[in-house]
């Protein structure tokens, strides 16, 4: 699937209302789009059904006098929605689960499919392993994370069990099984 994201675009939820928003992007939805890199393609058979902005940490630990990974945790919103109010949560897993209707979806990377960025995490290419419920995350099949900013481990040694959280940003995009 070839394209860019619109990367202040809302988060396209079906009939769910996000604060004022009615989760459809507009004709006066900003513009800016990102290229999305040949290896974070979703394949075809697959539609975008949501596109949320992400803010957090990336969280780390300190493991044998070096910083390793340990989960994400950040809050998805509407970008258009001025309180941004959140409509996801994102935790170890990975997982989202939506704070508007319940339902989740645990995904993996998929191998090969991640993109370096300059000084954050790198962007990736996601596939779903698992889904719950009937809501937006309910029929997931992968999902993007594209456009990040900052979230990168910490540099120079470090003490035993120390941790650090490291801010990021990210847009990420949801996509489902198309229906013909």
């Amino acid at each position: 699937m070839t394209g860019t994201i619109v990367t202040a675009a809302a988060a396209v939820i079906g009939s769910a209302a996000v604060g004022q928003a009615s989760g459809r992007p507009t004709s006066d939805t900003p513009a800016v789009t990102t290229p999305i890199p040949p290896q974070l393609q979703v394949p075809d058979g697959n539609k975008k059904i949501a596109v949320l902005d992400a803010q957090g940490v990336q969280t780390y630990a300190c493991t044998n006098g070096a910083w390793t990974f340990v989960e994400p945790a950040a809050t998805l919103s509407d970008s258009r929605d001025s309180r941004h109010r959140p409509i996801a949560l994102h935790s170890r897993g990975p997982v989202w689960v939506s704070t508007v209707d319940g339902s989740a979806v645990n995904a993996s990377a998929v191998p090969g499919a991640s993109v370096p960025s300059d000084n954050a995490v790198p962007q990736l290419l996601l596939q779903a392993t698992a889904t719950r419920g009937s809501g937006v995350f309910g029929s997931v099949s992968y999902v993007q994370r594209l456009a990040t900013r900052g979230g990168v481990a910490p540099s120079g040694s470090c003490s035993p069990g120390a941790q650090a959280g490291v801010p990021y940003r990210a847009t990420y995009v949801f996509y489902a099984p198309a229906q013909n």
